[in-house]
């Protein structure tokens, strides 16, 4: 008689990362461009002067199509943030990892990726600055790390 050996299971298929879409409802070829040479740009009210984040068509102070993108500094501080132990599909890897709402000093608040710093060192108003996650040859994705003293 042989004996009975447990079946192995398959091993999991791992999906990909997803990655941004680019153009997907409006021309966000500026920020791209701009991301691939390690510029951050955000959209200005040409009328207004107001910054605003997230892309939109039109401003959110006029709701006029007089928008332009400038780059800034990369530079915030913490605003709010999560510890993610529970990876959504292509993120299985990374976890747990730090989703925070960054503040940028230009007053803009930006939902991106904390890296390069633990969750229990993280606080609220602490500063943070610019960095990049090169995800495809093609994507350069925002991303903020704990300032670093000089």
């Amino acid at each position: 008689m042989s004996e009975a050996t447990p079946a192995s299971k398959p091993e999991a298929k791992k999906i990909p990362r997803p990655l941004p879409r680019v153009n997907a409802y409006m021309d966000t070829r500026p920020f791209w461009q701009a991301a691939n040479n390690g510029k951050l740009l955000i959209q200005y009210c040409k009328e207004s002067g107001k910054p605003q984040w997230y892309p939109r068509p039109v401003s959110l102070a006029t709701g006029r199509r007089n928008l332009e993108w400038r780059e800034v500094c990369g530079r915030g501080k913490v605003y709010s943030w999560t510890v993610t132990y529970s990876a959504w599909p292509g993120h299985e890897d990374r976890v747990p990892y730090i989703c925070a709402l960054v503040e940028l000093d230009e007053g803009v608040r930006m939902l991106a990726n904390l890296l390069n710093v633990k969750g229990e060192d993280v606080k609220i108003g602490m500063p943070v600055q610019l960095c990049w996650e090169r995800l495809s040859d093609e994507i350069n994705y925002p991303a903020f790390e704990p300032v670093t003293p000089r």
